[in-house]
């Protein structure tokens, strides 16, 4: 057996809790890794969390709050692999909570004794100028495709997408659409796409719904829309929700958009013309420790 534990290195309780929690897996011949939050943003360091992973994890011990839990779940939220986080954070709505202390907590996982959290993900595809977009009304297969950049590009969420306006701080012009019909067109600050997960994040401060964790369709929100008619939507399981961005010749703001997956910034290279965004095929793992319902939670959190 190996145990992967992820420390959020700029919380010294969480560093005290991962060697409290090395001496006892050493103790009980379990093996263990041990890697940082930080480390899990540069290239190298998340190679060797891949290489980890495919080597055989039994189990993923995440000591921090939710930022770090969704840092973890980029690396392995597809690969079936269980998520244990244990809250030395602020909010910690999707850990367990560490009074308990760590060695219990991680016992009882290791016994089976938890309850398993099959969370829906977002699978996230992002068409940029210049690249054939295989979905749209340009979708085309000859020659010339080869000669196109690579694209879309695919990325994985935990809780949301955000699509928002860029560094000039203008308001964008986008559409909205649903499984090839167009539901909106719109100007504002931009849009979430979020998860049932992700509702409770920046989908909520949006205006957004609460949605029960076991939910797997998706949760739209416009952020800030310049205008009095505007809901948020919430889709079915199988449904694909499509943001374009408007070209400017047609009257809209400049196209200059940034995308945020779990409130990291992607780098794009070339300005943003569609995002397609779908629930994963693989599901995320969380375990719940002492399972507190999800209800009680949110009374206790936002009321």
């Amino acid at each position: 057996m190996l145990v992967l534990v992820v420390r959020n290195n700029s919380n010294p309780q969480a560093t005290e809790a991962s060697l409290i929690l090395g001496a006892y897996l050493a103790s009980q011949g379990i093996d263990h890794a041990l890697v940082e939050s930080r480390d899990l943003v540069g290239p190298a360091e998340v190679g060797e969390v891949r290489r980890t992973i495919e080597n055989g994890v039994d189990l993923v011990v995440v000591l921090g709050g939710d930022g770090t839990i969704l840092r973890t779940a980029r690396q392995v939220g597809t690969w079936g692999v269980p998520i244990l986080g244990i809250n030395f954070g602020r909010l910690g709505f999707l850990a367990n909570a560490s009074d308990d202390g760590v060695v219990a907590i991680v016992a009882a996982a290791l016994a089976g004794d938890v309850v398993q959290e099959r969370r829906a993900n977002l699978r996230i595809d992002v068409v940029c100028e210049g690249e054939a977009d295989p979905w749209g009304d340009d979708a085309r297969c000859d020659a010339a495709d080869a000669e196109q950049p690579e694209g879309p590009r695919t990325f994985f969420a935990l809780n949301e997408l955000a699509v928002t306006r860029g560094a000039n701080g203008r308001l964008i012009d986008f559409t909205m659409g649903v499984s090839g019909a167009q539901v909106a067109q719109m100007r504002g600050d931009g849009v979430v796409v979020a998860t049932a997960t992700g509702s409770t994040g920046y989908a909520l401060s949006a205006g957004g719904p609460l949605v029960s964790p076991g939910f797997g369709g998706l949760v739209v929100v416009p952020i800030a829309p310049h205008t009095l008619h505007s809901r948020s939507l919430v889709t079915s399981e199988s449904d694909v929700v499509e943001v374009g961005l408007l070209d400017p010749s047609e009257g809209a703001y400049p196209r200059e958009a940034t995308l945020f997956v779990d409130g990291e910034p992607l780098q794009l290279p070339a300005p943003v013309r569609h995002v397609y965004v779908r629930r994963g095929e693989s599901p995320t793992i969380l375990l719940r420790y002492q399972r507190e319902g999800f209800y009680e939670h949110v009374a206790k959190t936002f009321f």
